[in-house]
């Protein structure tokens, strides 16, 4: 995985052809790139993410943003009222329980990790 101004690309290698080559993950749009060595694939990396923003800025349209900080999570109906009524004996929203869960759950398994 790479990573370049909040943008991250996947990264795969084509043993026929002797080439990396790579995808900038969620995105609407298809930004690729590639490289013969990681130092190449790097550089057009970074550059394919700078031309999309450069392509972006000179239609006078925001770029898109990997992450929106909002997403969907469908889950049982019991277990969608017990977070419920936890967050509401913590005196938060459901939206605050759940995110400050997860970011402890990944901060414990980064602890882990370590």
């Amino acid at each position: 995985m790479m990573e370049y101004k909040g943008y991250f690309g996947k990264v795969e290698f084509d043993d026929e052809a002797n080439i990396f080559y790579g995808e900038v993950l969620n995105l609407r749009d298809v930004v690729t790139f590639q490289g013969e060595t990681v130092n190449k694939l790097r550089k057009a990396f970074r550059e394919s993410i700078d031309d999309y923003l450069d392509f972006c800025s000179s239609r006078g349209e925001e770029p898109e943003k990997p992450y929106s900080g909002k997403f969907v999570v469908r889950v049982d109906p019991e277990l969608h009222k017990t977070i419920s009524i936890e967050a509401k004996k913590t005196g938060k929203s459901l939206n605050t329980w759940v995110s400050d869960n997860l970011t402890k759950i990944i901060h414990e398994n980064t602890q882990q990790s370590s």
